[in-house]
């Protein structure tokens, strides 16, 4: 038997990888830094809740101040805005032929590279629906893309056994030699969800409503546009089209990349993102600076403005801090930054 795959953050998507994977027959440490969440697992197991199966997985769960030994094999399944001080934790465990799936949302993997080398990290996009509900509940709403990927787009052996085990989760998992483009085609979608959350209403609601599709629009521009700038080839993935949000791109094929999108998230259990969650429900910082401040900081490299991207960011900082209720009119009020910039232009 091979050793255990350390999934570090055992919560939406670490506890339904892990879970998965001992399904699979894999043995599986959790590390988790929420006290009751890992005394949860210990004590009755991880359940996982959901129209995609339903079980209770038993496991050891460790706090990181608790993990022994090194692994090959590590999953780092935090939040973006966590993941710098999670793999210096990490780092001490990781054996030196190891590497670390970055199983997460947003460029994280550039972050990872810094602490462990770039020969150690893999690159992964995961799409479907999941969210943590309690200590030792987390629930898996709905299938979407799982792709993994070595940065410089090879095809090793290593990858092709994640490749595999990943298989095993959901078996339309893609191994792609383009993971950036799949990875900055999230980029653009994720301005969207960002969009959807300053709003009580779900994403299909959103997306669906033509009052905010122009706004949404051209934030999906801004983050398009950087992409352009930055030589990335963008992937599309569950009905979403990137190349629909480049600037250049037709009107009707934004158009219907906007009906796949809702069309796609009415299918889904989980109406809301989890970047609503964190605002609504947990009363807790986003991942908004992780996952939208690169745009930012590669827009000011390649000259590509970004002022949309900008104000939404301190939009969910607002409320974030209580000071801004989740309503539509956040939408209008990012829609005249829009018009006003062109209307000067």
């Amino acid at each position: 038997m091979s050793e255990p795959i350390l999934i570090w953050g055992a919560g939406a998507i670490g506890g339904t990888l892990g879970a998965a994977f001992l399904r699979a027959g894999e043995e599986v440490v959790f590390v988790d830094n929420a006290e009751a969440h890992v005394q949860a697992i210990n004590a009755k197991g991880l359940s996982i809740a959901g129209p995609i199966f339903e079980d209770t997985v038993r496991a050891p769960a460790v706090l990181p101040s608790d993990l022994e030994g090194t692994f090959s094999r590590a999953y780092l399944c935090v939040k973006a805005h966590h993941t710098d001080a999670a793999v210096r934790d990490l780092l001490p465990h990781l054996a030196a032929d190891g590497y670390v799936v970055s199983a997460q949302n947003g460029l994280n993997e550039r972050v990872i590279a810094e602490v462990v080398g770039l020969e150690r990290t893999i690159g992964c996009f995961v799409n479907f629906g999941a969210d943590y509900l309690e200590p030792g509940l987390v629930h898996y709403s709905g299938r979407g893309a799982v792709v993994i990927g070595e940065m410089d787009g090879s095809k090793s052996a290593r990858v092709e056994a994640i490749f595999d085990l990943l298989k095993r989760f959901d078996e339309r998992a893609i191994l792609t030699d383009n993971i950036e483009g799949y990875l900055w085609g999230k980029l653009i979608y994720g301005a969207l969800l960002f969009g959807t959350a300053v709003t009580d209403d779900s994403i299909a609601d959103i997306l669906d409503d033509p009052r905010h599709r122009p706004v949404l629009t051209r934030l999906a521009h801004e983050v398009g546009a950087v992409a352009l700038a930055a030589d990335i080839r963008t992937e599309a993935f569950n009905g979403f089209d990137p190349t629909a949000f480049l600037p250049t791109a037709p009107a009707e094929e934004t158009s219907r990349s906007f009906d796949e999108m809702v069309a796609h998230n009415r299918r889904s259990l989980k109406s809301h993102s989890g970047i609503w969650r964190d605002l609504a429900v947990r009363k807790r910082k986003t991942e908004v600076d992780a996952q939208l401040g690169p745009i930012l900081d590669y827009g000011a490299m390649h000259g590509v403005a970004t002022p949309i991207t900008t104000r939404l960011i301190a939009m969910i900082h607002e409320i974030e801090d209580g000071t801004r209720p989740l309503v539509r009119e956040n939408l209008d009020e990012l829609a005249a930054i829009g018009t006003a910039r062109e209307t000067a232009a």
